[in-house]
C-alpha cells in the first residue's frame, strides 16, 4: 500500500517579508489597508525632496521588484490576493505622482484619483487583478498609478491645477 504524502503548509513569511509586503504593517489594518497603505505612501512622499525623480523613480522601481517578491511568499501563507499585501499600494501611489511638481492640490487629487482607480480597475488592471503571483498583485496598482498620472499630467497640462 503506497503512503499518501500530505502537502505541508507554506510557511509564515519572515519579518522583514511582512513588514514590506504589508508597506510597514498597512496591511494588517482592520478595514480598508490599501487606503491605509495609499495614505502610508502619500505621507512618504511628502517629505521634502522624495518628489524629485532622481529619487522618486528608483524608489518606485526597487519597491516593484521587491514587492513582486514579498507578494508572492505572502500569498502563498494568506491565500490569493491577500488584503495584508500592500506594498503594491504604495508602488501604484508613487507612480501617480511621479513627474508631477509637489502641490498638495496634486497630492489629494492624486491619493484620490489612485484610489478610484484601484477600485474600478480599468484594463487591463482587472486582468492582472485575476490573475494570481507577486507581478499580478503589483500589476494592476502599477496600471491604476498609470491612468491616475494619465489624467493629472493632463488636468496640470490644461491648467486645472497649479503647482
Amino acid at each position: 500500500m503506497a503512503e499518501s504524502v500530505t502537502p505541508s503548509a507554506p510557511a509564515k513569511p519572515s519579518l522583514l517579508t511582512r513588514i514590506v509586503g504589508s508597506a510597514l504593517g498597512t496591511g494588517y489594518a482592520p478595514i480598508a489597508s490599501g487606503t491605509v497603505a495609499s495614505a502610508l505612501a502619500m505621507a512618504w512622499y511628502a517629505i521634502p525632496g522624495v518628489e524629485m525623480p532622481i529619487l522618486l523613480l528608483p524608489m518606485t522601481v526597487g519597491l516593484f521588484f521587491w514587492g513582486v517578491r514579498v507578494a508572492e511568499r505572502m500569498e502563498a501563507y494568506y491565500g490569493p490576493d491577500p488584503a495584508e499585501v500592500t506594498v503594491d499600494e504604495v508602488v501604484g501611489q508613487w507612480i501617480t505622482v511621479l513627474f508631477l511638481p509637489k502641490s498638495v492640490v496634486l497630492m489629494v487629487a492624486g491619493f484620490f484619483l489612485f484610489r478610484i482607480f484601484d477600485i474600478i480597475k480599468p484594463y487591463p488592471a482587472r486582468r492582472f487583478d485575476r490573475q494570481r503571483g507577486g507581478y499580478a498583485i503589483m500589476m494592476d496598482d502599477v496600471v491604476a498609478g498609470i491612468y491616475a498620472n494619465l489624467v493629472l499630467q493632463a488636468a496640470y497640462a490644461l491648467g486645472l491645477f497649479s503647482a
